[in-house]
């Protein structure tokens, strides 16, 4: 299992560094003790409350470009506090990245009423993922109505002179990514533009490109 380590401490004073140490100190014998291969140790002097934080950002860009199964913390409050930690749970788990505490000698097991929130946030996300297919659908229609023909510009539908089937603007995800955008923003930008995208499908579009690229230049 390939695990990030992520340290936490709430200021730069010399009592925190030294929790800092510490924190590393304990966290890297317990990912040998339990057979984790360390992809990196992250450490961050912010407030829990806060999300714009360095080795956050940085924790979170290496979970979206993918191979990262679990982070290790001293316990949940290193990850966050109050409605970051929720929001910071919520996404791990939706990354299917498992959160592993030195709290817990173990998995992390969330108490009940942190469950609610999760579930809550949950139902709410899936209302909204509704209600914008169900706009798609009424904003195709209507274009529909007015002759749009989309199935004209397909060729894979028969139109042997049409254009090749594009799902998602691919040049608009290497512009964000030049922009230093994590793919999991980028495909949150390009769902905005009304395509259903996953990160997995916005790093693999990015990658094909970029071995493109690779490849134009090595002839």
């Amino acid at each position: 299992m390939n695990v990030i380590i992520y340290c936490r401490v709430s200021t730069e004073k010399q009592t925190q560094e030294t929790s800092l140490a510490r924190q590393e100190e304990e966290l890297v014998p317990a990912a040998e003790k339990w057979g984790f291969q360390i992809k990196a140790i992250i450490q961050d002097q912010s407030s829990g409350y806060d999300l714009d934080r360095p080795g956050l950002m940085e924790m979170l860009d290496q979970i979206s470009v993918g191979n990262i199964d679990a982070v290790l913390i001293q316990d949940e409050t290193r990850l966050g506090r109050g409605n970051a930690k929720i929001a910071l749970i919520h996404f791990l788990f939706k990354e299917d990245v498992k959160l592993y505490t030195l709290a817990h000698d173990g998995e992390l097991q969330i108490s009940e009423t942190d469950s609610m929130l999760l579930n809550i946030i949950g139902m709410i996300e899936e209302y909204q993922r509704k209600l914008h297919n169900i706009k798609i659908r009424r904003g195709m229609k209507r274009a529909v109505a007015k002759g749009y023909r989309p199935e004209q510009n397909l060729k894979r539908r028969g139109n042997a002179n049409g254009r090749e089937r594009k799902e998602i603007p691919v040049e608009e995800i290497i512009r964000l990514r030049k922009n230093n955008l994590t793919f999991e923003e980028i495909a949150s930008v390009i769902r905005g533009f009304g395509y259903d995208v996953s990160k997995a499908t916005v790093h693999r579009r990015y990658q094909e490109y970029m071995d493109r690229k690779a490849n134009k230049n090595d002839v």
